[in-house]
């Protein structure tokens, strides 16, 4: 729009009201909150069933290696079916899963409930990220995935921690019936909101034209989704093992506080990030978003031994890091407008094997070299995931 009323309407109208943009952020958080609840609950679990720490440990593997395998299949089932109603069934699948792990009487059941509840959780994620981008006018689209998103940032400092707070008053069964709840009463309301048809410019197979040029080729997809991969790495290596390297230095009463500041600067920097990336283009936020991840990680690296200077390093990279998630987002549904929940789903699936790699080898490199060798590592790899995040496509 070239006048200044236009300008102040695309300003104010992300091309979705906010009721639908409020639905899928709840989705997200309360999916969070099932995903980042399981480890805080881990010992009441153990001792419930009587089985070992390490036993309940693969409880999160189960999760994500369910997660990473059906994500695919799932996008690929949304995109040719209609994506409100597989988001549905997956709510409602995802509830009955967490009924069943609340039910659970022995590891077995409690172990395949969970193998359930990841598959459940890779068609809802995806789905509620492709309906709100494919309904948002193309000059907001990554600044409502930022919104979006936001939920399941916030499930990482608010929702797991007050889930873990009930399983201690209320036992681990009744966080996981609320969780169920909550996520069965979501389905109802998405079964209508995305049945009106989308608005007019923009993309996706619901409905909308979509940009002209179409798909781009799937090499071009490898390289983003490995660029995701990398930067998961880069991101959840220092997340993943911060509280634990704090303990070990007797810092452990700081922990909560800068986890805090952590997750206020991830929310912050998914704002900025689709905010930028819709103004200036995706791949220039996700660029520069990236080479400010690695400098920044070796700046928490130089701060770690001085709590303060952590604290300020820390806000300052996860306001850089997490700027980088709605603008590569925003880049695959432009570069494959017509498979956007396929496409999303291998972000997600990648985004789960960079989380997964680093838990499986930050500990052997925190143990043997230090928690800032650790960073200096993800830091390195955030180069990388640099040059991946290259290929540029025509953005409305």
């Amino acid at each position: 729009m070239d006048s200044a009323h236009g300008e102040a309407v695309e300003e104010t109208a992300p091309g979705l009201s906010a009721g639908p943009v409020a639905l899928a952020w709840l989705t997200q958080f309360l999916v969070g909150t099932d995903l980042f609840v399981v480890a805080p609950l881990l010992p009441a679990i153990a001792a419930s069933l009587d089985v070992s720490a390490t036993s309940t440990g693969l409880l999160v593997t189960a999760f994500s290696v369910a997660y990473v395998v059906a994500s695919p299949f799932a996008g690929r089932l949304s995109d040719r079916r209609d994506r409100a109603t597989v988001l549905v069934w997956a709510l409602v699948l995802f509830s009955a899963a967490n009924v069943g792990t609340a039910l659970a009487r022995d590891y077995g059941l409690l172990l395949l409930m969970r193998v359930v509840a990841g598959i459940a959780a890779a068609a809802t994620g995806p789905t509620v990220y492709a309906l709100v981008s494919t309904r948002a006018r193309p000059q907001a689209r990554a600044q409502v995935l930022a919104v979006v998103g936001s939920g399941l940032l916030t499930a990482l400092w608010v929702g797991a921690p007050a889930g873990s707070l009930l399983g201690r008053h209320v036992g681990w069964q009744a966080a996981f019936v609320i969780l169920a709840a909550g996520t069965l009463l979501l389905a109802l309301p998405h079964a209508f909101v995305w049945r009106t048809r989308p608005p007019a410019g923009a993309a996706g197979p619901t409905g909308g034209p979509g940009p002209a040029a179409g798909s781009a080729p799937r090499r071009h997809a490898v390289a983003a989704v490995a660029a995701t991969a990398l930067w998961a790495f880069a991101v959840y290596s220092l997340y993943t093992f911060l509280a634990v390297a704090l303990h070990d230095d007797g810092r452990g009463s700081s922990v909560t506080w800068l986890l805090v500041v952590y997750g206020v600067g991830a929310v912050i920097g998914g704002q900025v990030g689709g905010r930028f990336a819709d103004r200036v283009g995706a791949v220039r936020v996700t660029r520069a978003a990236l080479a400010l991840t690695a400098a920044l990680e070796v700046a928490v690296a130089l701060a770690y031994p001085v709590t303060w200077a952590l604290a300020g390093a820390l806000g300052l990279f996860a306001l850089a890091g997490y700027a980088f998630f709605p603008a590569q987002q925003r880049h695959l549904v432009d570069l494959f407008p017509e498979r956007a929940t396929a496409v999303l789903s291998w972000n997600n699936s990648a985004l789960f094997v960079g989380l997964s790699v680093a838990g499986a080898v930050g500990g052997a490199v925190v143990h043997g070299l230090g928690y800032p060798a650790l960073l200096y590592i993800g830091a390195a790899v955030a180069v990388p995931a640099c040059l991946a995040a290259s290929r540029k496509v025509s953005e409305p």
